[in-house]
């Protein structure tokens, strides 16, 4: 059975461990960050552990229009959505892991950390089979004329 549009966002989120965050700044340029997916079970919303005193937190508060990149050997995601800071420490110790005690050593609990909530809106996707795929497909593509590739699609979210 072939996957929805959905799905297939769905699938690809689970591989991808870190994406880069697209603010505006108080002078309206864009300015990335790199943040650690929270949250693999895709519904709408990304969740991220952030500093409080971080800039993207200004950046949210500026303006909450989010971008949302991921990059893979095989696979791009890109997320459109709004951004909000949610101050709710049940969820932030639901989505808390070791590895953020690196940049948080208090834990859930220290004053610094607080989560960061994308809703999102739309994503785009591109998809390939791999690299020898890929490679296979590109001289094929050269020898015969006929592009070709893999997936691609856009899936309006709200």
């Amino acid at each position: 059975m072939a996957r929805t549009e959905l799905e297939q966002v769905q699938a690809m989120l689970e591989g991808f461990r870190f994406a880069m965050l697209t603010t505006r700044d108080e002078q309206g340029m864009l300015q990335a960050h790199p943040l650690t997916v929270q949250e693999r079970e895709f519904d709408g919303d990304l969740w991220f552990i952030v500093g409080g005193d971080a800039p993207l937190v200004r950046h949210v508060d500026v303006d909450p229009a989010v971008g949302v990149a991921f990059s893979g050997d095989s696979a791009w995601l890109s997320i459109s959505g709004t951004a909000a800071i949610v101050d709710d420490p049940a969820r932030l110790e639901e989505l808390w892991n070791p590895a953020v005690d690196a940049w948080f050593p208090e834990g859930p609990q220290d004053s610094k950390a607080t989560l960061l909530k994308v809703n999102a809106s739309s994503a785009q996707f591109w998809d390939s089979p791999g690299r020898l795929a890929t490679l296979v497909s590109l001289v094929t593509s050269k020898v015969t004329g006929e592009p070709k590739g893999g997936e691609s699609g856009t899936v309006q979210l709200d």
